[in-house]
This record gives structure tokens, C-alpha cells and sequence, in this order.
């Protein structure tokens, strides 16, 4: 870890972590409260998949759909309007949007064929906008002059790197310039987020080791066919199960790479003084 004690990350004159774990659990909390603090600078890893290397996927996508309409296609062609996403820190919604949910297309649902496909594009885009982080601490200091930095990364981190290879090259690189912290959620807490979640289901990126076998499980399950299966039914039947497997990953990233904190904890967090606490007592337990 490059702060192996907590003296260390307490004197340290540059504090860089990279937050992960289950979104809902603080992730995003912590690295507002961080980047209002004005001393941190923040780095969201969705943000940097949906504009940087997503954005003309959902562009196209954008386009696409306006297209089919005479009115918005007149316009289109004749550059008369231009279609673009407005993604910000709190609305991912256009990346969620373009990544899409699997099933029946007369309920909004994509082809499996497709929605591999944009699976794809995210992983790898999320794989290019982990690795961004290194090059982003240095702009963050040289251009506005922050020296803490925060990486606020997505819930499926653990589906991009292999938590079980200590020599991940990713994680290797990432470990290097900073501390990952693990946000751990108890079983009262992934209870609550499958509710919300059930409430309100929303595309996601799973690895093709868990997302092919859990289609055609479901398939089968239900006795349907790819063209039959509702979109929303099936990331909501999906979703604990993702949680599930994604546990043990995120636990053994923590092992490898860093120090776990628990939810609880970040719920007591008001300002960076608790934060630099929190991490400190995270520290100590890992070397005890």
C-alpha cells in the first residue's frame, strides 16, 4: 500500500484513495463531501466512461431514435439541430440508458446479441477510464493545484479486474498511486439495495462469465424465448445474484490491494478530518 501505516497517510502531504465497493453505500457521498471540502480533487469513473468513451455511442444512439421521427430527421440532416447527452456527476442516466436492458424490444428491451455488444463497450471503457486515474492525478495537481485526489469508481470494478491475480495489471497500476478503500455493506444493507433496486431497476455491466450463464438460466427458468423475456423482470432477478458474486471479489481486492471501511462507518463522516480518521483506523486494522 503506498501509506503502510496510518502515521503515514496522516502525514502525508498528497492523500490519493480510490473508493469501491457496492454503489449506494457512500462511494459518491464521500467524494462530494471531499470535493467541497475544496481541498480534493474528485475523479468519477462513470463521468469519464460516458464522455469520454462513451459519449458517441450514446450520441449515435440519441440520433438513432430521433431518426425515426420526420420531423427531428429534416432537422438532422440539414444540421439544423444536433443531439447531444448531459451527463454530469449526478446524472449518468444517458450511460445507463445506452447500455440498456436485454429482452422483449416492444417493452424497450435490446437484442442479447446488442446488449453483449455494449456490454462490451463499457468494460472496456472502463478498463481505459481506470487507468486514466494515474495521468488525472498529475493534471489534478499541475492545473488547479490539488494535491488529495479521490477515485470514485463504479460498482463493477471487481467485474474488470481479477480480484484473485495479486499481479492484475490494472490494480497493480492502481495500487501503486493510490490506497483502494473497500465500502463493505452488511446483509441489511444489500437487502435494502435489492428493495431499491427492485423498486426502480437499472442497466448494469456484468462480466460475460456471470452475465451469459444467468440468461440462459433465466431462460430456462421461465421457459421463454430471447425476444420474450421482460427487461425489467430480468435485471431485477439478476440483481442479488450480482451482488452476490460480486461480494467475495470486492473482498479480496481489499486483501490484496488495500483496506476495507464499513458503510457504517461512512454514514459517521461529516468532514475531512473524520475521513482522514476513518482511514487512519482502516490502516491500523489492516497491519495489526
Amino acid at each position: 500500500m503506498i501509506y503502510p501505516t496510518a502515521a503515514a497517510w496522516r502525514d502525508a502531504p498528497a492523500k490519493r484513495v480510490m473508493l469501491f465497493g457496492m454503489s449506494g453505500l457512500g462511494k459518491t457521498y464521500l467524494s462530494n463531501m471531499l470535493r467541497g471540502s475544496q481541498g480534493w480533487f474528485h475523479y468519477s469513473i462513470d463521468y469519464r466512461i460516458g464522455t469520454r468513451y462513451m459519449g458517441e455511442h450514446i450520441a449515435d444512439n440519441f440520433k438513432r431514435e430521433a431518426m425515426k421521427v420526420p420531423l427531428l430527421r429534416d432537422l438532422l440532416m440539414t444540421d439544423s439541430i444536433y443531439v447531444a447527452s448531459n451527463i454530469t456527476f449526478d446524472n449518468l442516466a444517458p450511460l445507463s440508458t445506452y447500455l440498456g436492458k436485454p429482452g422483449n424490444p416492444e417493452k424497450g428491451g435490446l437484442s442479447f446479441d446488442e446488449y453483449l455488444h455494449r456490454q462490451g463497450q463499457h468494460r472496456e471503457a472502463e478498463t481505459q477510464a481506470l487507468m486514466d486515474s494515474v495521468p488525472f492525478i498529475v493534471r489534478a495537481a499541475d492545473l488547479y493545484g490539488y494535491d488529495n485526489f479521490v477515485c470514485d469508481t463504479g460498482g463493477s470494478i471487481c467485474e474488470v479486474v481479477d480480484p484473485k491475480d495479486p499481479e492484475d495489471p490494472v490494480m497493480g497500476i492502481l495500487s501503486s498511486h493510490l490506497l483502494p478503500v473497500w465500502i463493505e455493506g452488511s446483509d441489511a444493507h444489500t437487502a435494502e439495495l435489492i428493495r431499491r433496486f427492485d423498486r426502480a431497476p437499472k442497466p448494469m455491466y456484468y462480466h460475460p462469465d456471470f452475465l451469459i450463464p444467468a440468461w440462459q438460466e433465466y431462460l430456462s427458468v421461465n421457459n421463454v424465448s430471447d425476444a420474450e423475456v421482460d427487461p425489467d423482470a430480468f435485471v431485477r432477478w439478476t440483481y442479488a445474484r450480482a451482488m452476490a458474486h460480486r461480494q467475495p471479489r470486492y473482498a479480496a481486492m481489499a486483501r490484496t490491494w488495500g483496506v476495507s471501511v464499513t458503510a457504517e462507518e461512512v454514514s459517521q463522516v461529516r468532514d475531512t478530518a473524520d475521513f482522514d480518521a476513518m482511514i487512519a483506523a482502516a490502516i491500523d486494522r489492516r497491519t495489526a
